[in-house]
């Protein structure tokens, strides 16, 4: 049995059904590591913070250990040394992954790096905490014995020399959602999100204010990651005021589905994304996206899974023309459920993640 390992305390909360899990890279790693061990994997993820030095859980056949707080290059050795994996999966650009492959290595490990957003295959660009670091981050991806990516843009978009052990590992949807009929559905647009400011919320308040007539539920909370101080608050005061608007706040993984799978439409106003999570939560439920700006590989416009709008008055042209069409609103839902099966299925992605390991690294 191959044994896989994650670092990632985000990936305890999703398993442990915590109220306050956020991070659409956090639920991916939890959905695939729940997936590779119906599919026969041994995994174990390592926790700092939300269990305590030593202490083991399992949830659905994932293991949870507690590594302990102490520096945390020196946690992940001892990690790695004690559960002796075949492979290590890490997900997101971070300035300490370069040292971390050399760590693996040592100890004879195989490492995965995973992309999550496009600009994480930039090196000048992907690293949020210390960007001057980033030809140690370059050094991360010339020493990663894989490199997994979400969509063909990415792959153009990383460097040539290192294409040759990059492969396309589709994100997971993880469930299979029975969404109502449109013709049954409440009438309102849903926004999901942290309210970061690549995420451009500043957008949709500029949309809900041009439609008065369409309500708008939105879920998300103030963060200063990827923001500037006050971003979020200040936000979240906008959308308040809006009469057509009701915000939720942050909520939990299950009522931000439940928000998606009920709503006539999902909105991104997104300048920046990988392939998003709210994407596969509202196809595989039927819910239409419009999104501003991002389409990874053009699925939407290819596959009829929504609109790409690409101004705002076209997004509210969009928006109205949708609403007031449930019955195309429930074709495109068939394009999308359909669209789920054949591409982001446990079984489509287990299938991509095992062939890519099977052969040589290609370094």
């Amino acid at each position: 049995m191959k044994k896989i390992v994650f670092l990632n305390d985000g990936i305890f909360g999703y398993a442990s059904g915590m109220s306050t899990s956020c991070g659409g890279a956090e639920r991916q790693q939890w959905l695939l590591a729940h997936a590779l061990v119906n599919n026969g994997w041994m995994v174990t993820v390592g926790v700092r913070d939300l269990l305590g030095s030593g202490m083991r859980s399992s949830i659905d056949g994932v293991n949870f250990v507690g590594i302990g707080k102490s520096q945390a290059l020196l946690s992940w050795y001892h990690f790695l040394r004690s559960e002796r994996p075949d492979w290590w999966y890490w997900r997101c650009a971070y300035h300490l992954w370069g040292p971390s492959v050399e760590l693996a290595k040592l100890t004879g490990v195989r490492t995965i790096f995973a992309a999550a957003f496009d600009s994480d295959v930039q090196v000048r660009r992907a690293l949020v905490l210390r960007p001057r670091w980033w030809p140690l981050y370059a050094w991360d991806l010339m020493r990663s014995d894989r490199i997994f990516l979400q969509h063909g843009g990415q792959l153009s978009a990383l460097p040539a020399k290192w294409r040759k052990k990059a492969h396309i590992v589709p994100s997971i949807a993880g469930f299979h959602a029975t969404g109502k009929p449109h013709v049954n559905r409440e009438q309102y647009v849903a926004w999901v999100g942290m309210l970061r400011e690549h995420k451009r919320p500043d957008l949709l308040i500029e949309i809900a204010r041009q439609i008065p007539n369409i309500r708008f539920i939105v879920c998300g909370g103030a963060t200063k990651h990827r923001s500037p101080s006050g971003y979020g608050d200040a936000v979240i005061q906008s959308l308040k005021s809006l009469p057509n608007v009701k915000f939720l706040g942050q909520v939990s993984p299950e009522k931000a589905q439940q928000v998606i799978q009920d709503a006539a439409i999902l909105l991104s106003t997104s300048e920046g994304e990988g392939f998003p999570n709210t994407f596969l939560q509202a196809w595989a439920s039927g819910t239409p996206v419009i999104s501003l700006m991002i389409d990874p590989d053009s699925v939407i416009e290819r596959a009829g899974l929504g609109v790409v709008s690409g101004r705002i008055e076209n997004a509210v042209k969009d928006i109205d023309v949708l609403m007031e069409s449930p019955q195309q609103r429930e074709e495109i839902a068939c394009r999308t459920r359909k669209y789920m099966d054949e591409n982001h299925s446990e079984a489509v992605v287990v299938g991509a993640f095992n062939s890519t390991l099977s052969g040589s690294s290609g370094d």
